[in-house]
Formats: structure tokens, sequence, C-alpha cells
């Protein structure tokens, strides 16, 4: 499925095809709902990124999340959180780790998105209290990763384009 995206002010656009648009994952960590989750929690996409195509990349500026290092420091993600700089939209996420996927921001998403039939809800650990947890009859939940992929999520139920 081609995803079509952009900023709230318009100056970024762009697509990307994914085998994996169903916008199920909900994540509660304190990076994605301090960056992009207004309900509490992001929602990312899966995409191709050999297939990522960009208009407007110089309004673009990435930030790089602190990490705790377990030592009572931070160190900073290798990982990548795409923005427009003129008004702050999320657009996609992007790790060096797996450079074959970029995870574009459901908020971001212009196309239509297909409604999940379930939702998996992760790094519970890190809900904010004021956050409910509003659970489907067959919604999973997770206070860190689940061991279910994107992709295997999709397969499991069907919903692979």
């Amino acid at each position: 499925m081609k995803l079509e995206g952009s900023c709230h002010c318009g100056a970024v656009r762009f697509s990307v095809e994914s085998k994996h648009p169903c916008p199920f994952m909900l994540c509660y960590c304190s990076i994605c709902r301090k960056t992009n989750g207004s309900g509490g929690y992001g929602i990312n996409l899966g995409g191709e990124f050999a297939t990522l195509a960009v208009e407007g990349a110089a309004h673009i500026t990435v930030y790089r999340a602190r990490m705790p290092d377990g030592r009572g420091g931070f160190t900073q993600s290798r990982g990548e959180r795409s923005f427009c700089k003129h008004c702050g939209s999320g657009l996609w996420a992007w790790s060096p780790d797996w450079p074959q996927l970029v995870h574009p921001f459901a908020s971001a998403i212009d196309t239509e998105l297909p409604v999940a039939p379930e939702r998996t809800h992760i790094l519970l650990e890190s809900k904010a209290s004021w956050v409910p947890l509003e659970l489907g009859p067959h919604d999973k939940q997770f206070d860190e990763y689940p061991d279910e992929s994107l992709a295997a999520w999709h397969q499991r139920l069907g919903l692979e384009r």
C-alpha cells in the first residue's frame, strides 16, 4: 500500500510503500508520548525505506533521543525521528540498526488507513498516570516490547498488503 503523508504546515510531503499499514501498536514510552503522542502514546507504521520519497527535505530536522545508560547517565539513541522544523509535526522514525525499514507516524499519514481489528499496547511501564488505557476485547498489553513484530501481526491477521 502506498502511504502519503505530510506535516501540518505543508512544507514536507512524503510517500512510502508499506506492507504493514494498519495502525495497531500504541507506544506509551516517554519518547513517543512527548514527541508525537497526542493521546499519551504514539503510533508507528511499517514502511520500506528504499521507497521513501520526500518533497521539502530541507524543512526536516532530526531528533535523536537521550536514553538512560543504566549507570545514572544518558547516551544518545542511534535512531532518528524526523520532524518538520517549522510546525514540529513528527513524520517518521528510522534506525541504522534496521536500515531497510522506516516507521512513519500514523498521525502524519494523509492516506486512509485500515482499521485495526485489535491493538497492541506497548511500553506500558512508561505510561503517564493521566493516560487512560482503553482496551478492546482482543487487545494485547506489554510492559516492554512484544514478541510479535509488525510484520508477524499483519500476517497473523491476514492484513498484509
